[in-house]
């Protein structure tokens, strides 16, 4: 019977042979799912025999890992803004660098006289995947109107599975739409927000394996030169806000001077960085 950390050494010695980034970690990882535990009962009880299900299951996962699957899609979870997102290949595999667009929102909101118990924005998540940006905000206000749309009819019922397991399924509503040319443009919307694809196809050698051969292409890619969705949204949300509402996107790493042209007319237009100083999120307000 093979030992808990035997198994663990071999688990990160395959990893490295197949040159999966941080291998101790994800070996670590796919053991905790295994066994159901926590990263200290590894090592408290490093001398346990495996079963030869727990093997089986443990190898299965390993294997997955070692061609490329991201290990968030062979766990089935992501954390994003402190909460815990169920994700499949269906949807984009929420990243740390889209917090920034809650934290744009949220000091957005608080400016406009909103608050957690204040007010009751008015929200639309475009392209919403896993449903991370409408779901994260729903929590931080808690009479917000909030809805959400994709155009995949498989990233939406991830989406309000997610919603239910995090306690806002009555309150945020999922509609099936290419963009918002499926949304009632009303001019009543405080914000529009989208985490949009905007990886340009004359860049695909530049994004990673993973990324290109796991996750979904309509979430990723957008036309030649990545501004499909964008100069779609632009417009869109235009007619969607009200005066002095708000669009706010995560855009690509170069895409920041670009983004910003195609706001002429809009008002406060400007991108703020992240962590690394990269331009990630374009705000701009309908005047």
């Amino acid at each position: 019977m093979l030992k808990l950390k035997q198994a663990l050494a071999e688990a990160v010695e395959r990893l490295e042979r197949n040159e999966v980034g941080s291998p101790h970690m994800n070996a670590e990882v796919l053991l905790m799912m295994t066994l159901n535990c926590d990263r200290a009962y590894l090592y408290a009880h490093d001398d346990r025999g495996l079963s030869e299900e727990e093997m089986r299951l443990y190898e299965g996962y390993v294997a997955e890992r070692a061609r490329g699957v991201p290990s968030q899609y062979i766990t089935g979870h992501q954390e994003f803004w402190g909460l815990d997102f169920v994700v499949n290949p269906s949807v984009l595999i929420p990243r740390p660098e889209t917090e920034h667009v809650i934290e744009v929102v949220l000091e957005l909101a608080k400016e406009m006289g909103f608050g957690a118990e204040k007010g009751r924005p008015k929200l639309i998540d475009v392209g919403t995947g896993s449903g991370a940006i409408a779901i994260a905000l729903a929590k931080e206000f808690a009479a917000a109107d909030v809805t959400a749309v994709d155009l995949s009819e498989a990233a939406l019922e991830t989406a309000k599975l997610n919603a239910v397991r995090l306690e806002v399924g009555e309150r945020v509503r999922f509609a099936k739409s290419d963009v918002m040319a499926d949304v009632v443009r009303d001019g009543s919307y405080d914000f529009v927000v989208s985490n949009p694809p905007y990886v340009a196809l004359n860049e695909a050698d530049k994004v990673q394996d993973v990324v290109k051969k796991f996750e979904p292409k309509m979430a990723v890619f957008a036309g030649e030169h990545g501004f499909d969705v964008i100069d779609r949204l632009i417009p869109q949300a235009l007619e969607a806000l009200r005066p002095g509402g708000y669009l706010v996107m995560e855009i690509g790493y170069s895409m920041s001077e670009g983004t910003m042209a195609r706001l002429c007319g809009w008002g406060n237009v400007h991108a703020v960085p992240d962590l690394a100083g990269i331009p990630r999120v374009v705000v701009a307000r309908r005047t």
